[in-house]
Order: C-alpha cells, then structure tokens, then sequence
C-alpha cells in the first residue's frame, strides 16, 4: 500500500517547492482535503450503520455481508486519513516553533471577528456602520457601480451647466 497520504503530489505547482515555508503551506492545504474527506467518510460511515430499511433507493449502498466489509474499509481509511492529519498538523507546529515565530503572529482573531469580504485589509473602523461589515462581493459591486453612475451623471450635469453657462455668455456679448 502507498504509504504517502498524497500520491498525486508529484504533480504540483513549482511555487509549492520553492521554500520549506511553501511546502508547509502546500501540506497545510492538503490537510484541508483530508479534513473535508474525513468527514464524508464519517458520513458514510454512519449510514453503512444504519438499517438497510430506511435506505434510500438512490443511495446505493451495499447489503448484507457487502455493508459490513464497506463499513470495515471505510472506517480504516478514516483512521489512516484522521493518522496523516494529525501527523501534517504535528509537522506544521514543529516547523512553527522551528522557525521561531512570534506567538502574536499566530494568536487567534477576536471573537466575533469576520474576515473582509474582499481580501487584506485594515480592521474597520468603531464608527463604521456594522452593516457594511457583513456586505460581500455583490454588494461591494453593486455599491461601486451606483455610486460611479452617480459620478457619471454629476459629470454629465456639470457639462450641460457649463454648456448653458457658456451660451448665455456668447448671446449677452453680442
């Protein structure tokens, strides 16, 4: 059996191997995936338990002697993949501590923090409305675009005023 968690890591991106901190980010990445097929195998773990009679048709899941063998190799592959998991974790403190980072530079966020919705960026400010904080990309888009309509329209104005201010100039001179 394949003893690396990842045998498709052959195949990634230069940048991953371009640094120790790169290839801590790349494996960080891949415990993520092994976190979300962690927990379908959970889940499908949990429905190899239940009573074939409340199967739904559409389910396909085994009979019989079939269930408990797919329940037996379902469960191993959860135990390997939860292994690995907490193996990479272990790895990546190590390689924290190895690197001497600053405990501030890791410490955990507030509570109730909720990151922008648009990237990096400053905390907001105390006096900003906590509407704007829970806006996402949409809204973010739809508010730049009312407010350069708005600007094209002041423009547009503004032309027309100056336009008029002018003729009336020209027609009083003569």
């Amino acid at each position: 059996m394949d003893q690396s968690p990842h045998p498709e890591s052959t195949d990634i991106n230069p940048i991953w191997t371009s640094s120790r901190t790169a290839r801590q980010i790349h494996a960080l990445g891949e415990v993520e995936k092994d976190i979300s097929r962690l927990l379908s195998l959970a889940a499908s773990s949990i429905s190899l338990l239940t009573l074939p009679q409340t199967d739904n048709p559409d389910d396909n899941l085994p009979q019989g002697e079939e269930r408990s063998e797919q329940f037996v190799l379902e469960v191993s592959e959860y135990f390997e993949r939860l292994d690995s998991i907490q193996t990479a974790i272990r790895s990546s403190l190590a390689q924290i501590r190895h690197s001497r980072i600053a405990p501030s530079a890791i410490n955990a966020p507030p509570p109730g923090f909720l990151p922008p919705s648009l990237g990096v960026a400053l905390p907001p400010d105390s006096q900003s409305t906590s509407s704007r904080a829970t806006r996402g990309l949409q809204e973010e888009r739809l508010d730049r675009d009312a407010w350069k309509g708005i600007l094209d329209a002041l423009t547009r104005l503004k032309a027309e005023m100056d336009m008029r201010k002018s003729s009336a100039e020209n027609t009083e001179m003569r």
